[in-house]
């Protein structure tokens, strides 16, 4: 029997460890002044980040915290964002969602763990 997959979630910025397992960046832009050699990334999935739009919309305000997870959450139905996230809930290593915000509870990393523990939890979703 395949082990469980572990979700965690981690600030890009801190040092890669061994315990992250499958690393994978989830912004939809580049971090600053970060090296491509230094983040020891095994992915950048751009395509599961917020939009362009809701992201500048959401600004990391806190206040706006619950209306983005209901909107991030209703851009996650995409089918294409559906099989992206198919696609990075397979397999049995630890899986490390990687972010940039200074934020470590406001992000959508925070909200792609959740949607990805139901999906475990419930897979008909």
């Amino acid at each position: 029997m395949a082990a469980r997959q572990e979700i965690r979630i981690k600030r890009v910025y801190e040092p890669p460890a061994p315990e992250d397992g499958r690393r994978v960046l989830v912004d939809r832009l580049w971090p600053r002044g970060l090296s491509k050699e230094r983040a020891r990334l095994d992915a950048w999935l751009r395509e599961l980040a917020p939009s362009d739009e809701l992201r500048r919309w959401f600004g990391h305000d806190p206040g706006r915290w619950q209306e983005f997870s209901r909107r991030y959450r209703r851009e996650l139905a995409d089918p294409v964002r559906q099989a992206a996230l198919k696609e990075l809930a397979a397999g049995d290593l630890p899986l490390t969602l990687l972010y940039a915000a200074r934020d470590t509870e406001h992000n959508e990393a925070q909200i792609l763990k959740q949607v990805l523990d139901e999906r475990r939890r419930n897979p008909a979703r």
